[in-house]
């Protein structure tokens, strides 16, 4: 089977990755089970203006330190009354160093404080890059899902902004569902599912090659 480094240290993301990836036709691994130890340059990579082109370059990044072929995500909640954002900036929204996740939902509810619902709507998005080798064109996968932004954090599951984003295709925040219910909706999943679904139908991906045949 055919191994792939998924260029991740979110827990929250790993947990469901795992179920997500599971009767994929490649043999999927993290960062810290190969021993790619945390470097202070990591939080220089995410320079891009896109979700889609902060993947790439977390792709290029991990490919050169392993020398698997990697996938990397970059994802982020874009508000549309609040132009976008916080979009690329998801993780850095409050620019806090410690409970970046509580910070980043109550800076959130700081600006929209008064909205009325109509002015709440929101999308989760995703980007996944997929990169084979060094000298590869990379393959990328998109996902979104719709919601809105709640007036104050609700349950207490999930992680990131899913305290306050209510899923309109669930009916009820990503806090208060399981790992199995977000996993059929969310952003993450559709992009996953996309990108499973081209390794299937690309059986001749040739790993040792770090080539895409077509």
């Amino acid at each position: 089977m055919k191994r792939i480094l998924f260029a991740t240290r979110s827990a929250g993301k790993k947990r469901e990755l795992r179920l997500l990836l599971e009767g994929a036709p490649s043999e999927f691994v993290f960062l810290d089970e190969i021993g790619i130890g945390e470097t202070p340059e990591e939080q220089r990579i995410e320079t891009g203006t896109t979700f889609e082109e902060n993947a790439r370059l977390k792709a290029e990044y991990f490919q050169k330190r392993s020398g698997l072929p990697t996938v990397a995500e970059d994802s982020g909640l874009e508000v549309f009354a609040l132009g976008g954002r916080p979009g690329v900036r998801s993780r850095r929204f409050a620019m806090a160093t410690e409970n970046q996740d509580a910070a980043n939902n109550q800076e959130l509810l700081r600006q929209l404080a008064g909205a009325p619902p109509e002015r709440r709507a929101a999308r989760y998005r995703c980007a996944l890059v997929l990169l084979a080798g060094p000298a590869t064109i990379p393959k990328s996968f998109l996902g979104m899902c719709r919601g809105r932004i709640l007036t104050e954090p609700q349950g207490t599951g999930g992680f990131g902004y899913d305290p306050v984003f209510f899923s309109v295709d669930l009916n009820k925040p990503f806090s208060e569902v399981t790992l199995e219910e977000k996993n059929r909706v969310s952003h993450r999943a559709e992009a996953v599912r996309a990108m499973t679904d081209w390794l299937l139908q690309h059986p001749t991906f040739d790993v040792q090659r770090s080539t895409f045949k077509y």
